[in-house]
């Protein structure tokens, strides 16, 4: 690799764009590994939690059902009947009954057993006189009347949440209360098992089977009071707490508390409604991803280098086409002031400059590239042009069921260039959607005439014709409502080809011909314009009038068409020779006085006794055919040079007026009685280059010579060739010539100065 490669900006360029091609692909399929990779091991820990916590929940369910067992038992033992645990000498084996029901429990603290309105409370440790038991207990959320209102009125088993208890000695420790009843379901229970249960013992047990993690674990009872909490390592605020309970539902989800992701697992009991509930920071999901993560760097830092080596092949081999053609333009730029014109920082600029003529000449005359479409469309009938990315190029939607072409005309004297603007504007594209129609305008050399292509479906209950019919009259009342002029309107027969409009149109200018000059609003369907009473044998009026306008336009193929379908017809109607011989010669005549009329009057001499004496109808149709190809042939011709000394005359008009301002397509159309669009299209077809591009390097050329021969200020030389924006016009010379205009008559100066002490010495 050369070593001078690396001082071009361009080449580098490259070397960092095929860089990013491929980091980008690698980023995107890092994070995409990674994050299924987080996401996978995110999940199996959930589950996990979730398995290890509906284990919690059965441990624990057991544990309660277990007191419930005991308070059931308890109900139905003798030794602890009323009679028995009131009387001196029995209330001993009471309460060591008591002692080994606790003992039979792994999460009881103490069990009490309560005779409703009775003074003592009994417990594995002893009788206790009541006022006593409730003065000593000192919970700070369970005061005595609430402890006795519990004990004497409960139907139910009751649990109430951890609360704080004093204990001896200053201690305190954190204790749940489970009240049950006896006996059991009874109506009118005699008596209330209590049970206390360390909030320890419980937390302890769901941490023996999560084992160890960070977060918080927490019980809940049917209403979605904490019975039970414990915080590993983590902590919530209140309003946080209270959402998170408010909010909770069983299974898995993820939510933000405190500014914080938190993952949330929880399960619910079906045995007492319980809820149980982890509350995990998400962030301890990533530790388990550090090796993943480093595998991931392994794999980019490798694919990093093997890629910056591609890219640098990559990139010479991209950039050599581009080095050699630089080379090529600048072999082929003279150099200015001994300095190479092209540095390595710009090797796109001359390539840029080479193609700035295109890229300047770019047909500003776009508007009229839809027109010169839509005009060869329904001259031509070349199925070739009626392709899908043509229609979608310029947005048109000619995709309905039947097609027709219409010629709309006028002879207003107020129809000027404006108000013929805003006529092919509202033209331009035509929605009918009551009529499922829809149409676009197609401007015709004439300046006081259209062609329109109209598409349309078939609406129910409306015959064609009558459907056609309505959608002339629309466009009639369009013209009549917005720009107040009353067209007269030809309109060709219905087709369902695209490739088939070139008839239609003939057909429409047969019609629009046929009408009074000067009839306003006056209208002609091709179709009904001439009804034939004559026999069936006959050439319809039709024929006749499509062949000769067929002719005039120098369509062959239109008119061979005509010409053949007609031949056709004679022979199947099976009438005697005689007749089908002097029927035949209509269309002889239809042609000859069709050539009489374009000025060949010399046709008919051409035609011999043979040619018109004997034969068949074959025959006769070659000599039809043969003529209908001279006539369009000369009058194809005859366009042609029209055309040539048109745009003569056009060339020679803009020489002689390119430094008026107001020049443009407009002005040539109205000077010359024909269409923008047209005189657009012949202009590039005979010049090469457009209207706008012609007109500016005329321009250019005359400020050139001033700035070489003249000193008038560089503004008024600018709109003395009829440029009036004179910024604009300065940025464009300088992508021309590659110096400003100032800069350009400095370097002529110098120039002709130097020229002068050469020829001096």
């Amino acid at each position: 690799m050369r070593i001078n490669y690396f001082k071009s900006r361009l080449f580098l360029k490259y070397i960092c764009s095929y860089l990013l091609i491929l980091l980008i692909p690698l980023v995107l399929m890092t994070i995409f590994i990674y994050e299924n990779a987080v996401k996978t091991l995110r999940t199996e820990i959930e589950n996990s939690r979730l398995a290890q916590l509906s284990q919690t929940k059965t441990t624990i369910d057991s544990r309660m059902k277990e007191l419930s067992d005991i308070a059931s038992r308890i109900s139905y033992d003798h030794r602890l009947s009323h009679y028995k645990a009131t009387q001196t000498l029995t209330s001993p084996e009471a309460i060591r009954a008591l002692d080994q029901y606790k003992a039979t429990s792994s999460i009881m603290d103490e069990i009490y057993l309560y005779f409703h309105n009775g003074k003592h409370i009994y417990s594995s440790k002893g009788l206790t006189d009541f006022d006593v038991f409730a003065r000593n207990l000192g919970f700070a959320n369970w005061d005595k009347t609430s402890l006795q209102h519990d004990l004497n009125e409960i139907k139910h088993p009751m649990v109430r949440p951890a609360d704080t208890v004093s204990i001896k000695e200053g201690l305190q420790d954190r204790k749940l209360a489970y009240l049950i009843p006896i006996t059991p379901n009874s109506l009118n229970p005699h008596a209330t098992v209590m049970y206390f249960i360390k909030e320890s013992a419980i937390t302890d047990l769901m941490d023996s089977v999560l084992g160890s993690y960070q977060g918080l674990t927490f019980v809940l009872d049917g209403e979605g009071q904490v019975l039970a909490a414990n915080h590993q390592g983590d902590t919530l605020s209140a309003d946080a707490s209270e959402m998170l309970l408010n909010q909770m539902v069983p299974g898995i989800q993820e939510r933000a508390l405190d500014g914080k992701a938190y993952s949330i697992v929880a399960v619910q009991s079906e045995t007492n409604g319980w809820t149980y509930m982890t509350v995990m920071p998400s962030s301890q999901f990533f530790s388990s991803v550090l090796n993943v993560r480093d595998v991931m760097l392994m794999i980019i830092g490798v694919v990093l280098l093997v890629g910056a080596v591609i890219a640098l092949v990559l990139a010479k081999m991209q950039y050599q086409p581009i080095s050699a053609l630089v080379e090529f333009v600048s072999s082929r730029v003279p150099k200015k002031n001994g300095e190479e014109t092209i540095g390595y920082g710009n090797e796109l600029q001359r390539i840029h400059t080479a193609l700035q003529d295109f890229s300047s000449r770019i047909d500003m005359q776009e508007p009229f590239a839809r027109n010169q479409y839509l005009s060869t469309l329904i001259k031509s009938g070349n199925p070739e042009l009626v392709s899908p990315e043509m229609m979608q190029l310029f947005d048109l939607k000619l995709n309905k069921k039947y097609l027709f072409v219409m010629v709309v005309g006028w002879n207003e004297s107020n129809a000027d260039r404006e108000h013929r603007r805003r006529i092919a504007s509202t033209l331009a594209h035509i929605d009918m959607p009551d009529m499922c129609a829809t149409g676009y305008g197609v401007e015709l050399p004439q300046l006081d005439r259209f062609g329109i292509i109209m598409n349309f479906d078939a609406v129910a209950g409306l015959d064609e014709t009558v459907q056609m019919k309505q959608t002339m009259e629309h466009v009639q009342r369009m013209l009549v409502e917005s720009h107040s002029i009353a067209p007269m309107i030809g309109a060709g027969s219905i087709y369902r080809q695209l490739h088939e409009l070139n008839q239609s149109y003939i057909e429409a200018c047969s019609a629009f011909d046929l009408l009074v000059p000067g009839d306003r609003g006056a209208s002609a369907l091709f179709e009904e314009m001439s009804k034939d009473t004559t026999p069936s044998y006959w050439i319809p009026n039709q024929t006749h009038l499509k062949l000769a306008q067929s002719l005039k336009q120098g369509n062959v193929e239109i008119a061979s068409r005509t010409i053949r379908s007609s031949i056709e017809n004679l022979q199947s109607s099976m009438q005697p020779a005689l007749i089908l011989r002097c029927v035949s010669f209509d269309l002889l005549n239809t042609v000859l006085k069709t050539a009489s009329e374009l000025g060949d009057h010399q046709l008919i001499q051409r035609l011999t006794p043979d040619m018109t004496v004997g034969g068949s109808l074959k025959e006769l149709e070659s000599m039809l055919l043969s003529l209908a190809s001279q006539i369009c042939a000369e009058v194809q011709q005859g366009a042609l040079q029209e055309e040539q000394s048109l745009i003569d005359r056009i060339v020679d008009y803009i020489d002689a007026h390119y430094r008026e301002h107001s020049l443009s397509l407009d002005t040539l159309a109205y000077e010359f009685e024909i269409s923008p669009s047209h005189v657009s299209r012949f202009f590039k077809e005979k010049t090469g280059i457009n209207f706008l591009q012609y007109i500016w390097q005329k321009r250019l050329d005359m400020v050139v010579h001033q700035l070489k021969t003249t000193d008038t200020p560089i503004k008024d030389l600018i709109q003395e060739v009829g440029y009036l924006d004179t910024p604009n016009f300065i940025r464009k010379f300088k992508k021309e010539t590659g110096l400003t205009p100032g800069q350009y008559r400095k370097l002529h100066r110098v120039t002709a100065s130097d020229a002068e002490s050469g020829s001096a010495s």
